[in-house]
């Protein structure tokens, strides 16, 4: 999940990042027999919780994830993939997703060819695209974001970016929008590559 702080924008309910985290939310509560893990990322990228069955203790880790946790801005999905091909086990024939939810924004280099290497070890990088092309100002404290020239800062979705991921990934693109179908559609591809993974093994 991405904790840079263009995730504060409010052009979805109530922001970025809070409804990141929801979705995250449903997603555990229709798990049975997977393993998640949990990771943030911003200019680097930290483990948050080791994958588990453990669905109470992924509840409990989700909720105090905030965009302060990461000091390093920025958008290191490069760092963000990377990481996570590293916390799978080497079981054969289950099925492995690298989920990624970011707006895309001052993304780093890297990204891709980090997706093309998880795609090759067996691995498929969803990206979850939250926010809006529109985009929206960052609110603080202190009033919203301005730049170093004092102008209010205004991001963007990178739908683009994301979409070239997902592909490079051999995965799947889905936008964040304030409506269930995120959730869902996710809930749909995970179950297919469940499904294909145990065909494998038959």
């Amino acid at each position: 999940i991405d904790v840079s702080n263009s995730m504060l924008a409010q052009d979805v309910t109530p922001n970025r990042l809070e409804r990141s985290k929801m979705l995250i939310s449903s997603l555990i509560n229709k798990m049975q027999n997977d393993k998640i893990g949990l990771q943030i990322f911003a200019g680097e990228a930290y483990p948050q919780l080791p994958i588990t069955n453990d669905y109470v203790s992924a509840q409990m880790f989700l909720e105090p994830i905030t965009t302060g946790m990461v000091s390093a801005q920025g958008t290191n999905m490069a760092a963000a993939i990377t990481l996570a091909t590293k916390s799978f086990t080497q079981a054969k024939g289950v099925g492995k997703a690298i989920v990624l939810i970011t707006d895309g924004e001052d993304h780093e280099e890297g990204a891709i060819e980090a997706a093309e290497e998880a795609a090759e070890q067996g691995m498929h990088v969803f990206v979850l695209g939250v926010g809006s092309a529109g985009g929206a100002e960052i609110p603080t404290a202190e009033g919203f974001l301005r730049n170093n020239s004092g102008e209010i800062v205004r991001t963007a979705l990178n739908e683009q970016m994301c979409q070239e991921l997902a592909e490079a990934g051999n995965g799947a693109y889905i936008h964040v929008d304030n409506s269930q179908f995120a959730s869902e559609r996710l809930t749909t591809e995970l179950h297919k590559l469940q499904q294909a993974e145990s065909e494998v093994m038959n």
